[in-house]
């Protein structure tokens, strides 16, 4: 194929749009062809998780008051299925408008030459079958009902009187609400959740499979990434999902503090790391473009430092040795702007990364997770204190 041609005839491919979940809100008219009705899924899905808690709870006298923590001071809760499930239901149209123009700028940058179209187009049909596996997502429905409900039970679960159950011989004594949470709301959020990390690993084999290729990667680009850093900008479309996760461990700390009776600063430590790992699911995967960063670099500066020896060689003859014309002009010549623009290119491969995304991504991502664990430290500084204590942590 020609280069016009390649152009016109650039993949599609869309991590969101497919699969037999998304199948089943186009047929129940939750979403077009094209990830439209986001406003309907948000609400539907967030009233069926929350709504029956609210009532059931109300019906049963433990909405406001009646044991040791109400539907309603549930803070944990709350956050769970009225902050952190719409914004992962949202995220869907914000990955799918923010990741297609990525998959088709391989082809429209040049970076997937012509002789390796067709494998890159057998990287994005093995990634559609995953994503419209329905074996998988049986699975994960099956992994939510047994092991997500365990889980639950025995690690999330307070220990002490609230308005979905009630300790008892050592067990949980589910309350009504508590039915309808453990075995609907619950496993739905898990579902939600377990499947954006299902399509995050189906993202990055698509991604292990392109670094594999025979890339087109220019060493003097002037992002510094061969021209990959299109891929570090890629990451913010997962910023909602990141926001989502901070959102539920400060509704976690939230509620171990105020009803488990915790120290906040106790769990610093366990907030630092958590949000590392979640930038590292997101960022690490894009390493596997390392090693073609690392030979692109050695190329260029190889190559450029070849063509620098020559230019210098002769601009030394010229303008050093005197050999030059007495009627050339130094001023203002066109050489000595030459040797400075070839002195700029060696010098951006010399700064050219090992991977494609700098620390401006790494902020952004860490901010994103970050955010919704800020009112938590509201609670014990001032926020002129807690200013000053991010900005040391910042530098």
């Amino acid at each position: 194929m020609n280069e016009p041609a390649m152009l016109q005839d650039a993949p599609d491919f869309s991590l969101v749009m497919g699969g037999p979940v998304f199948q089943l809100f186009r047929r129940a008219h939750l979403s077009g062809d094209a990830m439209e009705l986001l406003k309907r899924r948000i609400i539907v899905i967030t009233t069926i998780a929350w709504l029956p808690l609210l009532i059931l709870s109300w019906l049963s006298g433990q909405a406001r008051a009646g044991v040791a923590l109400p539907f309603s001071q549930d803070i944990e809760t709350q956050i769970r299925f009225l902050i952190a499930l719409p914004v992962l239901v949202a995220a869907e149209l914000i990955v799918h408008l923010r990741l297609r123009p990525v998959v088709q700028a391989f082809v429209k940058r040049n970076i997937v030459i012509a002789e390796e179209m067709s494998k890159f187009r057998e990287a994005i049909d093995s990634a559609k079958r995953w994503r419209d596996s329905i074996p998988l997502e049986l699975a994960l429905l099956v992994f939510v009902c047994t092991i997500g409900h365990w889980l639950w039970q025995s690690q999330i679960a307070l220990g002490t009187s609230s308005w979905y159950a009630t300790p008892e011989s050592g067990h949980l004594k589910l309350a009504p609400a508590g039915y309808w949470n453990a075995f609907v709301s619950i496993p739905l959020f898990q579902f939600v959740l377990l499947r954006w990390y299902l399509r995050l690993l189906i993202w990055f084999r698509f991604l292990w499979q392109v670094s594999r290729l025979s890339l087109h990667l220019v060493p003097t680009h002037p992002d510094r990434s061969g021209g990959l850093s299109f891929l570090g900008k890629s990451s913010y479309a997962f910023g909602p999902i990141l926001f989502a996760q901070g959102a539920m461990l400060a509704g976690l700390i939230a509620s171990r503090v105020l009803y488990g009776g915790e120290n906040l600063l106790s769990f610093k430590m366990e907030a630092v790391g958590l949000i590392g790992v979640f930038m590292l699911f997101i960022l690490a995967p894009l390493t596997v473009f390392t090693p073609q960063l690392g030979r692109a670099k050695r190329r260029g500066l190889a190559d450029y430092g070849l063509l620098a020896s020559r230019y210098v060689e002769e601009f030394e003859k010229k303008w050093v040795l005197g050999s030059a014309s007495p009627r050339d002009e130094l001023l203002g010549a066109a050489d000595i702007q030459s040797l400075a623009d070839l002195g700029n290119s060696y010098a951006v491969i010399g700064e050219m990364r090992a991977v494609p995304f700098g620390l401006q991504d790494m902020t952004r991502l860490a901010t994103a997770t970050a955010a919704p664990l800020v009112p938590l430290g509201l609670t014990i500084f001032s926020l002129e204190e807690l200013v000053m204590r991010l900005i040391k942590i910042m530098f």
